[in-house]
């Protein structure tokens, strides 16, 4: 048995090595998509075109464009006299954010009981440039806000400042952004490796013409089930190790937990994953179908990990969906790990889900699978 599952492997082998360009987009395709992506979202929200009216020309209110431009999140352009300059601006999508200080800013301002006001108009048409040039405006205000008043109320700053609060932020203390998107990057590019992968076993065959000469050789189906799946498990294992590194290593995200607990669920996971391409393999009458339903499946898969928006301010419903899918366990396991340093026990609930779920996706797709090669 083991040595014709070792000819279905060398077969399986030759195959990719006729068609190179299959284990070569498997493993670095998804390594420099992951390299792209942690690049371009792990780096701060800044230089955000501003554009300023002041009407005011007045010392505080140049006061408060140097304090917007200190917050190192806009790009200050040229100042402007007219609201028609802002709105063309705004519908070319030239600036994301623009402030008008009006006229009688600086008299409000200095005047005991004073209401100065100042128009902040933001680009919705893109929510987290927006999202950010809020906190940096609401900032900026609450900053001369807080001068403002006590200046007013005649204090010496120097004697409020006996009250301070301690900030401490677990697991991700500069806050960083690349620590949640490249780990969740890292385990949908897995996710889409293997599936693709698996999903090309027996509908490469049955395109190419193949599968019936496979059929008819002298192999069980549980031979011709382990022998096609030992590839793609190695390829996928060599993907996550390669991307793994470049996590690590190129942006910086820690492994604080044990490096083969991590390996051992990631084979696990792999294992769940592998059930479901070749699934999709044999139900595949072309490989081009096969495309289709791993992204279909996979784009499914990506709004139930947490990636786009968190589960957790979805519907209820849409949580309890969440439960069985398999990568929204998997990023749990990957980010306690790297993350949070877990321990088995710690992401246990996780891993029992994770088990669970694989044993009745593995059964049932191998059984369909068995079925329809005998």
């Amino acid at each position: 048995m083991i040595r014709r599952i070792l000819s279905l492997v060398k077969k399986e082998f030759i195959h990719l090595k006729n068609d190179w360009w299959l284990p070569v987009f498997m493993i670095f395709g998804g390594a420099l998509e992951l390299l792209m992506i942690g690049w371009a979202t792990s780096r701060p929200i800044s230089n955000l075109p501003l554009m300023i009216w002041d009407q005011d020309k007045t010392a505080a209110s140049r006061n408060l464009v140097i304090s917007l431009d200190n917050t190192d999140i806009f790009d200050l352009l040229d100042p402007v006299e007219s609201m028609t300059s802002i709105e063309d601006s705004m519908d070319r999508g030239d600036i994301n954010a623009a402030v008008i200080i009006p006229q009688g800013y600086s008299e409000e301002l200095s005047v005991p009981g004073g209401e100065p006001v100042i128009q902040a108009i933001l680009n919705g048409a893109e929510s987290i440039p927006a999202r950010e040039a809020q906190r940096a405006f609401e900032g900026v205000i609450r900053d001369i806000g807080e001068k403002t008043t006590i200046k007013h109320l005649g204090l010496n700053p120097d004697e409020l400042s006996g009250f301070d609060f301690s900030l401490r932020v677990w697991f991700n203390e500069a806050l960083s952004e690349a620590y949640f998107t490249t780990p969740a990057e890292l385990g949908l590019m897995l996710e889409f490796t293997i599936l693709l992968f698996a999903a090309l076993t027996f509908s490469r065959e049955r395109e190419f013409g193949t599968l019936e000469q496979l059929l008819v050789m002298p192999f069980t189906s549980l031979e011709i089930i382990i022998g096609k799946s030992i590839p793609v498990i190695l390829v996928g294992m060599i993907d996550f190790s390669l991307m793994l590194g470049m996590v690590h290593f190129a942006f910086k995200v820690p492994i604080r937990g044990s490096l083969p607990l991590l390996f051992l669920l990631a084979f696990i996971y792999t294992i769940v994953e592998l059930g479901k391409g070749m699934a999709i393999s044999i139900f595949s009458k072309s490989q081009h179908q096969a495309f289709l339903l791993v992204f279909m499946i996979g784009m499914i898969d990506f709004m139930f990990t947490g990636y786009a928006a968190p589960v957790e301010s979805m519907p209820q419903i849409i949580q309890y969906l969440a439960n069985i899918i398999p990568a929204h366990h998997w990023l749990d396991i990957l980010r306690g790990i790297l993350l949070k340093g877990s321990g088995l026990m710690d992401i246990l609930p996780s891993v029992i889900a994770l088990l669970i779920l694989g044993l009745i996706i593995v059964y049932f797709s191998f059984r369909y699978i068995r079925r329809a090669l005998d």
